[in-house]
């Protein structure tokens, strides 16, 4: 019985093409007094849409046109692997027009595109633009706001036609406050909502003026705190980040003010830096990111592509997969026309897309090729994260049972570790971490019949739902992946 057992189980392994060179013994090992099915799954090497990570589309990039203008409304990029968050970012003015008539449209006509298409959205509001005379809605200085005229690049100007509002006036941040929470009670711990930039500071919502109204050095601490306290107070379920560029484009260190206070709130970084200088200054902060990273992700943008490779600072494109693994991070943008990025990099990109963020890799697991209904059996599984951040949102390891025709026989969630401790780490050299999880079924209800099931892993919420999609094959189409099968019995 045991060679016929051990036939059938590696028979159908076969035919899962999980069996190869990689798998030097064999599918079914004796350990004790029971047959156990061992399978040892490959990477597929495909770009993976999860929680917390992806690639962000500049749909709108502070000018309108650029870069989602030449999209058909149909095309949401689905040929461009691990495109996750599309990303708007665009002056007040153009939101609210006139006080309390809001302009929701701009936003929720590209978003719902992609958000059809399971993905989400993130934002930015600027209200300091060199190309626009008020990124600021005029209206605000009619009533009474103060500000400054300027000359981009020379500071204030009263001859000049771009207007920047004193960022910590009373006028303008009562204003400001009420046009956020009016976007807030629209977009605040809305799950189709990736995260959301603290840009209401500065140029091009960078927080910094140096080439604008030129804010005395020592009132910009306060400032950045006020825009800080006024987002997290509006919205306190949204992932919030700001620019790094907030401390200074250009000052290499650690801890700053700024960005010490931004921490302590919960805030997350952005650099928006990267590859707009040719080297050695390709980017400034990657060890600022060192005290985000661990907890939260860390969000990246590179310079408008066709600038940065007009400038030389784009180079061959491998500075770009470096400064994913400097940051280690999460997020990393789409900042050009979109196929034309695309074109030009695809295989940059897809080595971006099996380290950016995290990838949690199922190295081997192991179940009895029998199972008594109503009684514990033991799954050993071996799992390690080859991103180059952890999992944030976390998941709990699953099996799922389903009968011939897909119906789920049952679902045994293993709630005592959390993927999200998975430590991140290079291909060849990322921790492994063992789970050996307790499973029963069929005890009282639901009904389990004797037969032989297929056995699926997922990884995701408590209840077995998952969300975190694994580069495994046979996806069932809702991110359980099927690794062979299992024989249901009584007890004699």
């Amino acid at each position: 019985m045991k060679t016929s057992v051990t036939y059938c189980i590696m028979v159908h392994m076969v035919c899962l093409g999980y069996v190869s060179s990689a798998m030097s013994r064999e599918a079914v090992a004796e350990q004790g007094n029971q047959d156990w099915v061992t399978v040892c799954p490959q990477d597929t090497g495909e770009a993976l849409v999860n929680p917390g990570m992806g690639w962000t589309l500049h749909f709108y990039s502070n000018i309108p046109s650029n870069y989602g203008s030449k999209l058909a409304p149909a095309d949401t990029l689905d040929d461009f692997p691990g495109l996750s968050t599309v990303y708007l970012r665009v002056p007040w003015a153009f939101l609210e027009p006139e006080e309390g008539q809001f302009n929701w449209a701009l936003f929720d006509t590209p978003a719902q595109r992609w958000i059809a298409q399971g993905k989400q959205v993130a934002f930015r509001l600027t209200c300091s633009e060199n190309w626009t005379a008020y990124a600021t809605p005029e209206w605000v200085r009619k009533a009474g706001a103060k500000g400054c005229f300027y000359r981009f690049g020379h500071g204030p100007d009263p001859n000049a036609t771009t207007w920047d509002p004193d960022f910590g006036g009373p006028i303008f941040l009562a204003k400001l406050e009420a046009f956020l929470k009016a976007m807030a009670a629209r977009y605040d711990g809305n799950p189709r909502v990736a995260f959301m930039d603290i840009g209401t500071y500065g140029m091009w919502g960078e927080g910094h003026t140096h080439m604008s109204s030129q804010v005395p050095e020592d009132r910009e601490l306060t400032i950045v705190k006020q825009h800080i306290d006024l987002h997290v107070s509006l919205f306190p379920h949204t992932l919030l980040c700001i620019s790094d560029d907030v401390v200074g484009h250009d000052k290499p260190g650690t801890h700053f003010p700024e960005t010490d206070y931004a921490l302590s709130k919960g805030v997350t970084l952005r650099d928006d830096s990267i590859l707009v200088q040719p080297p050695p200054r390709s980017w400034y902060h990657n060890e600022l990111a060192k005290l985000y990273w661990p907890t939260l992700p860390v969000i990246l943008e590179h310079e408008h592509y066709g600038s940065s490779r007009q400038r030389g600072a784009w180079g061959d494109g491998s500075l770009l997969l470096k400064a994913v693994e400097d940051y280690h991070a999460s997020y990393m943008s789409i900042h050009w026309w979109p196929y034309e990025e695309l074109s030009d990099n695809r295989d940059l990109i897809d080595r971006i897309n099996r380290r950016l963020g995290y990838r949690l890799q199922l190295r081997e697991m192991a179940w009895p090729a029998h199972a008594v209904i109503g009684e514990f059996f033991t799954v050993r599984s071996h799992w390690a994260n080859v991103g180059v951040a952890p999992c944030y949102p976390g998941g709990f390891v699953a099996v799922t049972l389903k009968d011939q025709q897909g119906g789920i026989v049952a679902v045994l969630v293993d709630e005592s570790n959390n993927l999200r401790t998975l430590k991140p780490g290079p291909v060849q050299g990322a921790a492994v971490q063992t789970l050996e999880s307790q499973f029963r079924f069929g005890l009282i209800a639901p009904t389990t019949r004797p037969g032989t099931y297929d056995v699926y892993v997922s990884v995701g919420h408590r209840d077995g739902t998952p969300n975190i999609a694994l580069p495994l094959k046979n996806d069932d189409g809702q991110h359980r992946y099927r690794l062979g099968q299992i024989s249901c019995v009584t007890r004699n």
